[in-house]
């Protein structure tokens, strides 16, 4: 490996961690500014509803749920109406650890049902122009991931 190999792959892995964080600051802040929507169901409502307020959609899955076909299906047909609309889209990995953030409780006793996280949809007020850092470093990611032909770019949540 040259020296300039290893310097892009330590560039790359310092980019990668800043959009993580940035998309974990993003979404602590979008869920306290009532600004997330989560679901797959409440995300095509919106879409189908208000499409223009949407401006960042994540779909998260974990490796033992990459067979579940309907899942996929959904996943297929939002990513179409977010390219077909200019949302910016990411892959988002680690569910326990969006759980977390989002504050999800641990273990459900059976009196509340879990939400469903494999699909959320952070929103802008037409009248409104929040813009947080976390939503710029990601946007800017989506599009330098567009570029390199990477159409829906991918990120890891690790548990902490």
């Amino acid at each position: 490996m040259t020296l300039e190999e290893l310097v892009a792959s330590d560039n790359a892995a310092q980019k990668m961690q800043a959009v993580t964080a940035a998309v974990e600051q993003l979404l602590v802040a979008a869920q306290r500014q009532d600004r997330l929507t989560v679901g797959v169901y409440e995300a095509a409502k919106l879409m189908n509803v208000d499409p223009d307020s949407v401006v960042l959609c994540l779909l998260a899955i974990d490796e033992e749920e990459e067979d579940d076909i309907a899942l996929q299906i959904h996943f297929t047909l939002i990513q179409s109406f977010c390219c077909d609309n200019d949302i910016d889209i990411v892959r988002v990995s680690g569910m326990q650890r969006l759980a977390q953030l989002l504050g999800e409780p641990a273990e459900t006793l059976g009196t509340t049902e879990a939400r469903d996280l494999h699909c959320l949809l952070v929103t802008n007020c037409h009248t409104d122009t929040w813009k947080s850092q976390g939503l710029v470093e990601v946007a800017s990611y989506c599009e330098e991931s567009r570029g390199n032909n990477q159409w829906v770019p991918y990120i890891s949540l690790e548990e902490r």
